[in-house]
C-alpha cells in the first residue's frame, strides 16, 4: 500500500474518532479490560499513531494496525480496525516494545 493510501485511511479513521462514528467489538472491550484501557485511550492512540502494517489477506477487506499513544502520553496502544461504513476497532492492546 503506498504511503498517500495510508494517508487517506489514516485522516479517515481519526474523522470517525472525532465524529464518534466507530465501534468497538466485544473482543477489543474485552482486550482493552485486560490492558487497562478505555475507549480514550484508543481515541488518542489513532489521534496520535500511525498506521504500522496493513493485512489484506481477508476477502472481508483490508484491517489496519495503528499504533499510537494512550492518554497519558507514555503508553504505546495497537489498534487493529476496518472500515465497514463506520469504522470496527477489531482489537486494541498495549504495544509492548
Amino acid at each position: 500500500m503506498r504511503q498517500s493510501e495510508k494517508t487517506r485511511v489514516l485522516e479517515a479513521m481519526r474523522r470517525a474518532v472525532v465524529e464518534q462514528t466507530y465501534i468497538l467489538t466485544p473482543h477489543a472491550l474485552l482486550e482493552m479490560r485486560e490492558d487497562r484501557l478505555d475507549a480514550v485511550d484508543v481515541e488518542s492512540a489513532i489521534l496520535t499513531g500511525r498506521i504500522e502494517r496493513v493485512f489484506e489477506d481477508d476477502p472481508r477487506g483490508p484491517r489496519y494496525e495503528v499504533v499510537g499513544t494512550a492518554c497519558d502520553r507514555d503508553t504505546d496502544v495497537g489498534v487493529v480496525a476496518r472500515f465497514v461504513g463506520a469504522l470496527l476497532i477489531i482489537t486494541v492492546y498495549e504495544k509492548k516494545p
